[in-house]
């Protein structure tokens, strides 16, 4: 990110021209980036002049309701520019990117809303988290497919001329099986069919017992629904890469099953979009997130979803972002703003 020298305040690098804010919000938690809006066209990653970033709990409105969503992105935003010692008046844009934001009528809905928390003249754009994910790989350009593997999945593709098409992301109930929900979900399917004799014995039984601090698989049924928040359970996604590692063949199973889930999400967004050219040869960037695809030990699960995907599409090109999603969803803020400028002086 982004520093100042000369002894410049925030206030003076925002100045007259006020700030943009960015918001990631995902079901783990919820980020907003505030940058000035005024600012050149950054060179590099490291050269985004970050003004201020905040951190809240989920605002996925799926996961924990809409009116618990709505706080959580308000008091996001608000302790962001308290942060960058401005107030709601400097905002020229903002970019929602949110998880659970899947139709016209979700954006709608966050549209009504946040034009009542800025006055003025501020522009609002209203997106799934995937698409700053997206952003965030390619400073700003809308271009390619993201994949993400956290608590959730999805797969979200935009061609040059705008197409878009998404795959999965549709929470655990409806199948987001390649997600830390759903990695951690069957393998605490696993320890209780192994426990009744209707599945093979694993050694997760006795890691994730450790890792939760109960003595019985019984206690694990009590245990999952006493809180049965995504997040939590996807919490112990890695107790089962541990368990993979250390050999046993129920936790090698799920990693398997939940790498190709992850593969198919993108080939078909990859497909349907054609961002593999007619020949399903051509380069297209694959920007990946998440905390199911950073680098593990020995269990490299994102190194084996590209390999899944780069047999299908040998031009696949993996992009693991330099910022945060937060940032990307910032730029994309910043680039609307700075079009509507462009047009208002007839340039």
């Amino acid at each position: 990110m982004g520093g100042y020298e000369n002894g410049d305040s925030v206030a003076a690098v925002a100045g007259e021209d006020g700030v943009v804010l960015g918001v990631d919000g995902g079901t783990t938690n919820t980020v907003c980036v505030c940058l000035p809006a005024a600012m050149p066209p950054p060179e590099s990653p490291a050269a985004v002049p970050v003004l201020a970033r905040s951190v809240a709990g989920s605002s996925n409105r799926n996961s924990v309701g809409e009116s618990a969503a709505l706080e959580t992105l308000e008091q996001v935003m608000t302790q962001a520019l308290a942060m960058a010692n401005t107030d709601h008046s400097a905002v020229r844009a903002v970019c929602l990117a949110v998880s659970g934001v899947n139709h016209p009528s979700d954006q709608q809905r966050m549209l009504e809303w946040i034009r009542d928390l800025f006055p003025g003249n501020a522009k609002f754009y209203v997106e799934n988290d995937a698409v700053a994910a997206l952003a965030s790989g390619t400073m700003g350009k809308l271009h390619g497919c993201v994949l993400i593997a956290g608590t959730g999945s999805i797969a979200y593709g935009v061609t040059e001329d705008g197409k878009v098409a998404r795959s999965a992301g549709a929470g655990p109930v409806l199948g987001d099986w390649g997600s830390g929900y759903g990695i951690a979900a069957q393998a605490l399917t696993a320890v209780i069919k192994a426990h009744d004799g209707r599945g093979p014995q694993t050694s997760l039984t006795q890691d994730i017992l450790k890792k939760l601090e109960l003595s019985s698989p019984d206690e694990i049924i009590g245990w999952t629904y006493a809180d049965p928040s995504w997040a939590r359970i996807a919490a112990l996604v890695p107790v089962v890469v541990s368990s993979a590692e250390d050999g046993d063949e129920v936790a090698n199973k799920i990693l398997h099953d939940s790498v190709q889930e992850l593969a198919d999400t993108v080939i078909a967004v990859v497909r349907r979009l054609r961002l593999c050219g007619e020949d399903e040869k051509d380069k297209f960037p694959l920007v990946l997130v998440g905390g199911v695809l950073e680098g593990n030990k020995r269990w490299d699960i994102s190194g084996e979803v590209i390999k899944c995907i780069s047999k299908v599409f040998p031009g696949t090109n993996p992009i693991w972002p330099e910022v945060e999603p937060a940032i990307g969803a910032a730029l994309l803020a910043w680039s609307h703003h700075r079009k509507g400028l462009k047009l208002e002086n007839g340039s």
